[in-house]
């Protein structure tokens, strides 16, 4: 198993897969010169190892370095760690992260790539399209659409059936009660633009 990034959250991921019993061995890779050990794994260089023949999870949080690096590897695994709470009906696709702590109520869907931080709460019949963060403690209501590449912070929270637009940030602790465009950031309670 190989994680791309050597990175706090690459840290993370490691945990999580530790908590799932994985019996193979966990390789770290890094574009950076960092030396040739992270978090006790060997660390290697993205031309030193055959990343195609490895099932890879990408530990970089940023939605967008993830979406550029996804492209060019073939097999992704999830990590969703041993203390989450899923509903059997939830569809979590290939790459994304669950941390500890976090629950996921029916019939949601959960796109490529996507991290669920720590204690997040995503309600029934919410759809994540690929590359999305939810932060820590963040809530989504039910019936919530969160569209590509979008973050929302630490703390927020999503009333139901709310749209947020792709490409689009929710600032730390906003309390979402109208949709949000494409590309905005939206911060405060109640949320109000401040970009676009």
């Amino acid at each position: 198993m190989i994680i791309y990034g050597a990175s706090g959250h690459g840290k993370v991921i490691h945990d999580i897969l530790k908590s799932q019993r994985i019996s193979e061995d966990i390789l770290f890779v890094d574009d950076a010169d960092k030396g040739d050990l992270f978090y006790g794994c060997k660390l290697l260089k993205p031309q030193q190892v055959n990343l195609s023949e490895h099932k890879i999870i990408i530990g970089i949080g940023n939605n967008l370095i993830r979406k550029k690096i996804s492209y060019k590897y073939p097999q992704y695994a999830l990590a969703i760690h041993a203390s989450s709470v899923i509903s059997p009906s939830v569809e979590i696709n290939e790459g994304s992260v669950v941390m500890s702590n976090v629950s996921i109520n029916a019939d949601t869907k959960i796109g490529k790539h996507c991290i669920l931080n720590t204690a997040c709460s995503i309600d029934h019949d919410c759809v994540l399209d690929d590359f999305v963060h939810i932060s820590p403690n963040a809530s989504l209501a039910g019936n919530v659409k969160v569209g590509e590449a979008t973050h929302i912070g630490i703390g927020a929270c999503v009333i139901q059936g709310i749209k947020i637009g792709k490409f689009a940030t929710v600032g730390a602790g906003s309390v979402v009660i109208k949709d949000v465009p494409d590309g905005a950031t939206v911060v405060g309670s109640p949320a109000k633009i401040i970009k676009t």
